[in-house]
């Protein structure tokens, strides 16, 4: 279904936001179901990976995360909310999980990493907000390691290497800007 509740075609693009996710959802719709765990897989996944836990516990946290956002969906008062809820949900799995193998995890170290997850959703939230260019000039300067000279981002984006530097500039504001918009503040750098 499409935004505006009517059927579209296949090539028609479709913006789903977590409003109406959780609807089609709550409605009984298997296409959100999956468009909803497929947006917020690598968020509930990148929890458990900062706690170290393995391959295996971070799938135990993955589907136990998933059968409580089924189960509780419904009592779920604010879809804006969503993320911050399965990111809570997750880490308090992750750190069942520390507990019952008698891993120590100081409550300090599990706050900060409940606020570096909630930073690092609000970065991709910000990232998928950038113009596909801005977004692949990002990934291609600070994602990669080491980073790509000039030259070759220039040619892989079809853009002048002395116009680089410009563009990049333009594209950090718009993405400093995204994510004060999705109440990101720096303490750092007030």
């Amino acid at each position: 279904m499409s935004p505006t509740g009517s059927r579209t075609r296949k090539n028609e693009a479709v913006v789903w936001n977590d409003t109406l996710l959780v609807k089609e959802c709550l409605a009984g719709s298997e296409e959100a179901w999956s468009l909803l765990i497929d947006k917020y897989k690598a968020l509930i996944y990148s929890i458990p990976v900062k706690y170290g836990l393995s391959p295996q516990e971070a799938a135990d946290v993955f589907q136990a995360t998933c059968t409580e956002l089924l189960v509780r969906l419904p009592e779920l008062r604010e879809p804006r909310a969503l993320p911050k809820w399965l990111m809570q949900v997750a880490h308090h799995e992750c750190y069942r999980l520390k507990r019952q193998s008698r891993r120590v995890v100081s409550r300090d170290s599990d706050e900060d990493l409940v606020q570096q997850t909630q930073e690092e959703q609000m970065l991709r939230g910000a990232m998928a907000a950038l113009t596909p260019q801005c977004r692949r000039l990002v990934e291609l300067l600070f994602y990669e390691v080491p980073a790509r000279p000039y030259a070759e981002v220039a040619k892989e984006l079809g853009l002048a290497v002395g116009s680089i530097g410009f563009t990049r500039q333009r594209c950090i504001e718009r993405l400093r800007r995204q994510l004060e918009d999705l109440g990101f503040s720096d303490a750092r750098n007030p």
